[in-house]
């Protein structure tokens, strides 16, 4: 069985040092803004006008051709542009939607997967003499934004220890030195080995070979920091980590549920499946605390059917397309009650005329846990449905009205339903939901897990996992004749603790940015900086980098859509997608710069350097081709028979039992849970924020400092606040404030943010992040040890420094 989701609960490593304690305080009582993303120097210019009311349409197309253009040049941009999602050219390195099984369109990408391609084939360099002008202190007064902008590291790099800047070393040296530092553990399990869905399959196999041939299984990934509560979930009630909808049971549906998930904005491209759903027939639901106009309305501006030439500009100069049927404006962390309420509602309809609203075969033939599901309802009551809700019991009553029809319903969720503490049972809801109307393992129906990363869910499949089972395990030493280890290794969360409290001597990351994505700013600062070796394989600067231990080397990659080429051919390569779709991408490029290597010469010239050429069972060298890493995977991971044979001639379906209706729990069957309602009980004053991205922004890369969608315009210093909660706080639209968090007895304060009057849900707040992650405690952590980034109890204040919070405020640096 592959290897999709976490398994058991565990502890959070208990904290010697709190986040708070590494806040210093000044005399003014300010904090100090250790490791936190700089003001941008304009901020006292952010603007709040025009949010648009439309997604995508002509204002996309514009943006896509500036950005293309400005970054790569006519020529570039049209050869990625038409070659992006194709079966002969790359895999979008956004976010994970699937392309379609036939007819892909001439433009197969949306507006931010071309802002992800063309910052990453962007002209702008970044070479040795912009290291040797800029030392580390001064680049960690740079925003995010900045990093990103100055283009592609071109050189090997590293920061000696006691050393104010980074300076070239060259790459046999800095594979030597790597492989010294993890020769010389005292245990492998003071090495840490991170890495993002940018990373194809065969590296992502490739990395987990190599942690495990050293002997730990200290794997953690992004996955541990978006998805883990759905795998947890997923795991225990069907059996398998992933979703079981494909794309084409969208054809089928004929109700679809979107909760806690921004597609306009994380993964645009599904704006298309919900238009041509909604054309069908199917009613839409959105259920999220803010009203996001890519839930609204789309203009699409790459139809399916070119037949009528005019089809294309009619479209552009209309309306669009109407998605949302009914928008249920629930609280932040107030989906677990809004679920609990339809099916209460549902329940109790059925039991009037048994038979008429759930599936009750289905229920009989293919679940357990029924009894205690039901017993859990009945204990809820309607007063704490609606409070921990936020919405109101005629509203829910419709929304019972439109599940309760539907005969083949869709259920798609992302962070907005993980990221909290509860978030494992906010999923199990979602399953109950799909469970209570039999739509798992029917055309057309099914629990969809949205991933916001292209390969993040290949990552775990090829064993990126630190608590990997046993079966994978094994069939891995068998192949490879190494004796991987059984104890469990550090997820993210774990992973950070170790760092701080020095148990940790090597942090290994190919691509990602832990840094900028990790709670508690201070303390993921601190840790990072108490490391004392860090090697980053990256394509652009990022903050990380900054902070990177006593000694550091940035290792630059080639990039999703350039050339990789081995033994005079180009290497062929894949990639996993939401629906556990195995897809083939090859770079098309030239590289950026003539010394770049990719992840997977990296990832096998460090295990050179630490085992030796030839010493060990593993031949490494053997590996820089594809085709024979690919070879290895067929026989250790299930659903890759033939691999390369199948990949070359298109995509093909991993196998989904659930999707069979075969559920593989401890009980054989797929399991109802019985879940409780969050109590938060908000004092005075108090609301629960949630992070979230801009329109400008693929998780911590920043492209820019517009949010079209929302209206707001050169800033990312600002909190959405309800209007009525605003006046209740005694505060104006636009005032500047300062954002306190509360958690478990702790306080952590991020200053200088414009308020802005929003249509939020009452009691509730938005702010994005990176910079808004400092306000997250470390510890405050789900079932699955997944942050809680999107349920932060927080009090606003006017602020007492002045807006643009500026640059030349004193900060401790690294």
């Amino acid at each position: 069985m592959s290897i999709e989701g976490h398994g058991a609960r565990r502890d959070a490593r208990a904290s010697t040092t709190t986040s708070s304690e590494l806040a210093t305080r000044s005399d003014s009582g300010r904090e100090s803004l250790l490791g936190e993303t700089p003001a941008e120097t304009q901020l006292a210019k952010v603007s709040v006008d025009g949010r648009c009311k439309e997604a995508a349409g002509i204002p996309a197309i514009v943006q896509t051709m500036k950005c293309g253009l400005r970054e790569m040049g006519v020529a570039r941009s049209t050869r990625s542009f038409l070659k992006v999602n194709k079966i002969d050219g790359f895999d979008c390195q956004s976010c994970a939607w699937p392309s379609p099984d036939n007819k892909r369109k001439v433009f197969e990408f949306c507006e931010n997967g071309a802002k992800a391609i063309a910052d990453e084939l962007t002209r702008r360099k970044v070479e040795p003499a912009f290291f040797a002008k800029h030392s580390i202190a001064d680049l960690i007064e740079q925003s995010d934004y900045w990093l990103n902008a100055q283009g592609r590291i071109t050189n090997p790099m590293i920061k000696r220890e006691g050393a104010t800047h980074f300076e070239p070393i060259s790459w046999p040296d800095a594979f030597a030195r790597i492989g010294a530092k993890l020769r010389a553990l005292s245990n492998p399990d003071e090495a840490i080995f991170y890495t993002s869905g940018k990373t194809v399959n065969e590296a992502a196999f490739l990395f987990q070979l190599l942690a495990r041939q050293l002997g730990t299984n200290n794997l953690p990934d992004c996955s541990n920091m978006c998805h883990e509560a759905s795998g947890t979930a997923l795991w225990d009630t069907i059996g398998i980590g992933k979703g079981t909808v494909t794309l084409e049971d969208f054809d089928h549906c004929d109700t679809i549920l979107i909760i806690g998930n921004n597609p306009g904005t994380n993964h645009p491209r599904m704006l298309t499946t919900l238009e041509e759903a909604k054309h069908r027939g199917a009613t839409i639901v959105s259920i999220n605390p803010m009203p996001e106009t890519g839930l609204m309305r789309v203009i699409n501006p790459n139809p399916q059917d070119y037949s009528n030439p005019l089809k294309l500009p009619l479209a552009l100069l209309g309306t669009g397309t109407a998605l949302t049927d009914l928008f249920v404006p629930v609280r932040v962390n107030g989906d677990a009650a809004l679920l609990q309420g339809v099916m209460k509602l549902l329940v109790e309809r059925d039991g009037k005329a048994p038979g008429s609203v759930i599936d009750r075969a289905f229920i009989a033939e293919h679940t357990s846990g029924w009894d205690d599901f039901v017993a859990g309802l009945e204990r809820s009551t309607w007063e704490e449905i609606v409070e921990s809700s936020g919405v109101e019991r005629a509203t829910i009553e419709q929304l019972a009205d439109i599940v309760g029809r539907g005969k083949r319903m869709i259920v798609l969720w992302c962070l907005g339903l993980t990221q909290h503490p509860n978030g494992v049972e906010n999923v199990k809801q979602v399953v109950n939901l799909c469970l209570l109307g039999g739509h798992i393992g029917r055309q057309g129906a099914g629990p969809c897990c949205v991933r916001g990363h292209s390969n993040v869910q290949g990552d775990r499949t090829m064993g990126i996992w630190e608590r990997p089972k046993e079966t994978f395990l094994a069939a891995l030493d068998a192949e490879m004749g190494i004796r991987s280890p059984r104890k469990p290794g550090c997820d993210t969360v774990e992973a950070l603790h170790a760092l701080h409290d020095g148990s940790a001597k090597v942090f290994f990351a190919i691509s990602g940015n832990l840094f900028s994505a990790a709670p508690d700013t201070h303390f993921t600062a601190e840790a990072f900086r108490r490391c004392p070796f860090v090697v980053h394989v990256s394509t652009k600067l990022h903050r990380g980098h900054l902070f990177g231990g006593q000694e550091s080397i940035l290792l630059p990659c080639l990039g999703r859509a350039e050339r990789e080429v081995f033994g005079g051919k180009v290497q062929l390569s894949s990639a996993e997608d939401s629906m556990g779709i195995v897809n083939p991408t090859r770079g098309t490029e030239e590289p950026a710069a003539p010394d770049l290597l990719s992840d997977t010469e990296i990832i096998v010239r460090v295990a050179q350097a630490t085992f030796g050429k030839k010493a060990g069972p593993v031949d490494w060298e053997s590996l820089l081709d594809h085709d024979r890493v690919r070879e290895r995977i067929s026989r250790v991971v299930p659903g890759f028979e033939r691999f390369n044979e199948r990949l070359r001639e298109g995509f093909f379906y991993l196998p989904n039992a659930a999707r069979e209706r075969t559920f593989r729990t401890s009980t054989g069957k797929a399991k109802f849970s019985s879940c409780g309602i969050p109590k938060h009980d908000l004092a005075s004053g108090e609301l629960l924020m949630t992070t979230v991205r801009s329109h400008d922004q693929f998780n911590t890369v920043v492209y820019g400092l517009d949010d079209r969608y929302r209206g707001v315009w050169g800033g990312r210093r600002v909190i959405f606040v309800n209007p009525d909660d605003l006046n209740e706080l005694g505060l104006a639209d636009g005032q500047w404030v300062d954002i306190t968090s509360h958690f478990d007895g702790e306080t952590r304060t991020a200053h200088g943010f414009r308020a802005i009057a929003y249509p939020i849900a009452r009691k509730s707040a938005a702010s994005y992040y990176p910079e808004a992650n400092v306000l997250v405690s470390v510890r405050a952590v789900n079932e699955s040890n997944q942050p809680a980034h999107k349920c932060v109890r927080v009090t606003l204040r006017a602020s007492v420094a002045p807006p643009a919070l500026a640059a030349n405020e004193p900060r401790r640096l690294a």
